[in-house]
């Protein structure tokens, strides 16, 4: 039996459709546009938003998401709960055409990030997790079949040496007191760099241990990321306070944050 929601079914058929409609947008030639605050667009950002608020709506669940319209805070304030939606997260590699972008949606309950799914329209696969049920990844292929889904567990150790997991288009600043901190631990760091929330899938997977951020994001970049990591043991925690990250904010901009797996965690105490 599958244990997860209904709603959280619809989202991955979501991810799944909207994966399709972009992929068909990226084996052709497209437009892009400049929005206002300098970051890209194109028309698979639009067709993918689009599906998957389709998909989403009949849960009457409000969205908050990179292209749609953003609801003041006084309205969301009151909300219990929301989607935070990326319906493509990593423009600049999908318009690059280097694979390295996904889908984003996450369920967000009393400004934690508490449901998390990842597709890669590239790799075809989803990953998806709750503290409740547990992370899965699987293929697109094995949407329907629940018994095909690879459950996903915490690591024994973490690897040797360390991975350290970066943005590939947003270069981060200063990582001494990172790197110093990791030195304790393996006199061994390897930096590998990754585009979008693809970065997640690693730190899932435990092919990689860290994932300092000190360049802006926004929640929908995050989210997902978060419920998932922290369902198998990890945390994404404000690079200053060392206090998880919250949702549904006044500003809606995340801070500077550090994500660790949970083995790395055991390791740094």
């Amino acid at each position: 039996m599958n244990p997860f929601h209904e709603k959280y079914i619809a989202a991955i058929h979501a991810s799944i459709a909207a994966s399709e409609a972009i992929m068909q947008i990226y084996q052709n030639d497209f437009e892009e546009i400049i929005k206002a605050d300098g970051s890209p667009l194109t028309q698979a950002d639009l067709a993918s938003s689009d599906i998957i608020g389709q998909h989403l709506s009949p849960y009457k669940i409000p969205i908050t998401g990179e292209e749609t319209e953003k609801m003041s805070f006084e309205e969301r304030a009151q909300w219990t709960e929301c989607w935070c939606v990326d319906p493509l997260d990593g423009t600049k590699e999908f318009i690059k055409k280097n694979g390295e972008f996904a889908v984003n949606i996450a369920l967000i309950k009393d400004s934690k990030a508490h449901f998390g799914l990842i597709a890669s329209p590239v790799r075809r696969e989803i990953i998806i997790g709750s503290e409740e049920t547990g992370v899965y990844i699987f293929s697109f292929d094995e949407a329907h079949n629940y018994s095909t889904w690879k459950k996903l567990s915490i690591p024994d150790k973490h690897n040797n040496p360390i991975v350290l997991i970066g943005s590939r288009s947003h270069h981060s600043g200063s990582m001494l007191e990172i790197i110093e901190s990791l030195q304790s631990i393996s006199t061994e760091i390897e930096f590998s760099q990754k585009g979008s929330a693809l970065k997640f899938f690693d730190l899932a997977l435990g092919t990689a241990d860290i994932y300092p951020r000190f360049a802006p994001t926004m929640e929908w970049d995050i989210a997902a990321g978060q419920a998932i990591l922290e369902a198998l043991g990890g945390s994404v925690v404000h690079a200053e306070t060392g206090e998880a990250l919250r949702y549904n904010k006044a500003n809606l901009l995340n801070p500077f944050f550090v994500a660790r797996t949970a083995t790395l965690l055991s390791s740094d105490k």
